[in-house]
């Protein structure tokens, strides 16, 4: 794919910044356990310093994620299977945000492939820095 026309358009004025969009092939890369049982990642995007962190997750049928807190907001856009906390199901083809602050523990009966996004990492209950917001 060119971009001459863009250059054209663009000569002498704008110059687009070198080596300022990152591909990632997901397919190429491998599923890597997580420090919860049946939950494998492939992490797309990371940035320590600001704790921000895009990432596809395999669920195992009977997955559970412990009880934990979003210190930001959390998307997630399900592509595969499912998962549920209390507030409801997402299923495959759907999106569901969590609010700062909100607590929860999401299940996976099915199984699901998730791809999601957080601006800070979860907080989980019994852990360094869990705060209840009651």
């Amino acid at each position: 794919m060119s971009n001459t026309p863009t250059l054209e358009r663009l000569a002498g004025k704008l110059q687009p910044t070198v080596n300022g969009s990152t591909y990632v092939d997901p397919e190429q890369l491998e599923w890597q356990p997580t420090q919860f049982d049946k939950i494998a990642m492939k992490v797309l995007y990371r940035n320590e310093a600001e704790g921000s962190m895009t990432v596809l997750l395999k669920w195992e049928p009977g997955a559970k994620l412990p009880f934990h807190r979003h210190p930001e907001i959390e998307q997630s856009w399900v592509l595969e299977g499912s998962f549920y906390d209390h507030d409801g199901i997402c299923r495959a083809g759907q999106y569901v945000w969590r609010t700062p602050g909100s607590m929860h523990e999401t299940h996976s009966d099915e199984g699901c492939v998730i791809l999601a996004i957080y601006r800070k990492p979860n907080v989980f209950y019994h852990s360094q820095g869990f705060v209840s917001a009651g």
